[in-house]
């Protein structure tokens, strides 16, 4: 079905096609769509960083099928946030929009859990924006639950709100 592998710098282009794709469907009404038609692959490409691989660098895997085309990928690592050292975070989760409902983000979330679990996290967090209810309904899906905390972040220049989940591992 889908291989999943960590990725390597030559996949930063079509990561990023991915996860711009994905935002841009994704976030349709949740974002300004000056913004969402503005992204462009090659700038968010460059920005990746997958040649880090030390322990406290976040890790990102992506999932591809049988033509070995990228069609989702996963970034998780240590949690940056005031937590204690057993709490893991799901950095990045995202579907290519023509692979949904097809179980990549499922498969992914699965090896994302089990990476995070060999890495001897106990817990892990993510962060969803609110007001993604796709997002949400998918998380509650796989265990998550919210714990009713919001932060302010800026992503891609845009300040957003967000929601955090945990999951025991």
């Amino acid at each position: 079905m889908w291989q999943i592998r960590r990725a390597v710098r030559e996949d930063s282009l079509a990561v990023a096609h991915v996860h711009i794709r994905s935002w841009q469907v994704g976030y349709e009404d949740l974002m300004p769509a000056e913004l969402l038609g503005g992204l462009r692959a090659e700038d968010r490409a460059a920005r990746y960083t997958f040649h880090l691989t030390g322990p406290d660098d976040p890790a990102t895997f992506v999932a591809v099928d049988s033509r070995q085309n990228i069609c989702g990928f996963v970034t998780t690592g240590p949690c940056p946030d005031d937590e204690p050292p057993t709490v893991g975070q799901l950095w990045a989760l995202y579907v290519d929009p023509d692979s949904w409902g097809r179980g990549v983000g499922k498969a992914l979330i699965t090896f994302a859990r089990s990476r995070l679990a060999d890495q001897g996290f106990d817990e892990a967090v993510l962060w969803v924006l609110i007001g993604n209810e796709r997002a949400e309904r998918f998380y509650r899906q796989d265990g998550w639950v919210s714990d009713e905390v919001t932060r302010s972040d800026v992503v891609w220049d845009v300040r957003v709100e967000e929601l955090r989940y945990r999951t025991a591992l």
